[in-house]
């Protein structure tokens, strides 16, 4: 069927075999307890997007289009078919710039892979060590493809939503239990599926709207695969092909070392904090600094941010006003640190925003005119140094190379679970199933259906 076809097998085949072939027993048990932190952090972000203006709005189109199905929303009481619940819980998850990330690329990897992951595994009855195996495949081929992307495909416009739909696609294939053939077919389709603009991600809610369209064209790519649809197997490494047009690096990389080492444990990190994750590291910086040296707001006298990517965030060097622009702020973030010696769950809330303290802060903190290079294609992997002049003279100087919650420093469950008590309750949720849903995800390997934990993030009804 190919008109480029390799000597060997396709990388969509080798991929596909992998994906579809691997046996439960393969998975580490370190890679599995990563996908449990992150159905907690996903939901936990998605318990605070319900209300956003955003997701409210895609949940009333869902309502005029008349969609309706077995899969239940997380934190609402609707149900929709799986592809648009996933849809809708993942757009609800990345709404609240409070999920996670793989630290290469800043790709949310988590949401679409979970929000599918879940729906697909609630339609066909899967229990949760199935939705858990699928889950970390799912993030391992995501994983490969978007390191191939990095740093190209935003210099070329594309949103990560371009990678994370493999994510979804292999989650929910995995779920449906499709045979080599059919995942290969499942990826190419995925591949013909990608979408996503980085600019309108980056200044708008289209962010969310692009995770939602990786989860729901995810599940739809693996359910027209099982159905029999068939694509081009060669459509990720031939010319004109998905690499090709996304100005891919390292292709050959791609299907090396399947099985030896696993994405999930060595690059996905937890959001401790909101908004954008290149952040994080910097905040923390930041942070350290001041409490290293006791330092209060009217001492500053200057600061400055430095880190190898610098460039792609001089536009976006503004006073917040909402939530997209106070999480795509990096200045913001150094001075809420500053000022409070952390970073809550209230980063995007008016009075935050509009602190005096913070505000004055801002206006007082400046970019490196000669930053580092980067070291590498993986400059958010680098962290960033924050450097103070006080007002008496003295030159203070902090680096974070990775945040918190990341697979370099190590991810703790205390961590996810402070998270996940600080949010969740905030989506109506009573403290008891808060409690009861955060033992159950804790426990997911033996649950023999994902049934009850969906039961117990949504509305208990009169």
């Amino acid at each position: 069927m190919s008109a480029h076809r390799p000597d060997g097998p396709t990388l969509a085949e080798q991929l596909g075999r992998f994906a579809a072939d691997t046996p439960m027993e393969s998975f580490p048990a370190l890679a599995l307890e990563r996908a449990k932190m992150i159905v907690a952090s996903t939901l936990a972000s998605a318990s605070r997007g319900v209300d956003i203006a955003s997701t409210r709005a895609l949940l009333a189109a869902e309502v005029q289009l008349g969609s309706s199905g077995p899969c239940g929303l997380w934190f609402e009481a609707g149900t929709l078919a799986p592809d648009r619940a996933a849809r809708m819980n993942a757009v609800a998850s990345d709404a609240a710039a409070s999920d996670d990330s793989d630290l290469r690329s800043i790709a949310h990897i988590g949401t679409p892979t979970t929000a599918a992951g879940l729906a697909v595994a609630q339609w066909r009855a899967r229990s949760g060590r199935e939705l858990l195996v699928a889950m970390v495949m799912g993030y391992e081929i995501a994983g490969r493809v978007d390191e191939a992307l990095t740093p190209g495909r935003m210099q070329r416009g594309f949103h990560g939503s371009v990678s994370t739909i493999f994510g979804a696609t292999v989650t929910a294939g995995r779920l449906l239990r499709l045979d080599a053939q059919k995942m290969t077919h499942a990826l190419s389709l995925a591949a013909s599926s990608a979408c996503g603009m980085a600019i309108a991600a980056d200044t708008s809610c289209a962010r969310e709207y692009h995770a939602g369209l990786a989860a729901m064209l995810g599940v739809q790519a693996a359910v027209a695969a099982e159905s029999g649809f068939e694509s081009e197997s060669a459509v990720l490494e031939s010319p004109r092909g998905f690499f090709d047009a996304m100005n891919g690096q390292a292709v050959e990389q791609v299907a090396e070392g399947l099985g030896t080492s696993w994405d999930i444990v060595t690059d996905m990190a937890i959001k401790l904090m909101p908004g954008a994750h290149p952040f994080h590291a910097i905040a923390q910086a930041a942070i350290e600094l001041a409490v290293a040296h006791d330092l209060k707001p009217e001492q500053v006298a200057s600061a400055t941010i430095s880190a190898p990517q610098l460039q792609v965030w001089a536009h976006q060097a503004v006073p917040p006003h909402d939530l997209i622009s106070a999480a795509h702020s990096v200045p913001y973030f150094v001075a809420c640190a500053m000022a409070d010696r952390r970073i809550g769950w209230n980063l995007f809330s008016p009075e935050k925003m509009f602190d005096p303290v913070v505000v004055s802060l801002i206006g007082r903190i400046g970019f490196d005119p000669a930053p580092p290079p980067h070291p590498d294609r993986f400059g958010h992997r680098h962290g960033g140094t924050v450097a103070v002049t006080t007002t008496d003279g003295r030159l203070l100087r902090h680096t974070c190379k990775a945040p918190r919650g990341s697979g370099t420093t190590g991810i703790e469950w205390a961590d996810v679970e402070d998270k996940y008590r600080a949010l969740v309750p905030r989506a109506e949720c009573s403290g008891d199933r808060v409690e009861q849903s955060l033992a159950l995800i804790r426990k997911l390997e033996d649950q023999a259906s994902v049934d009850r934990l969906i039961k117990l993030i949504r509305p208990v009804l009169a």
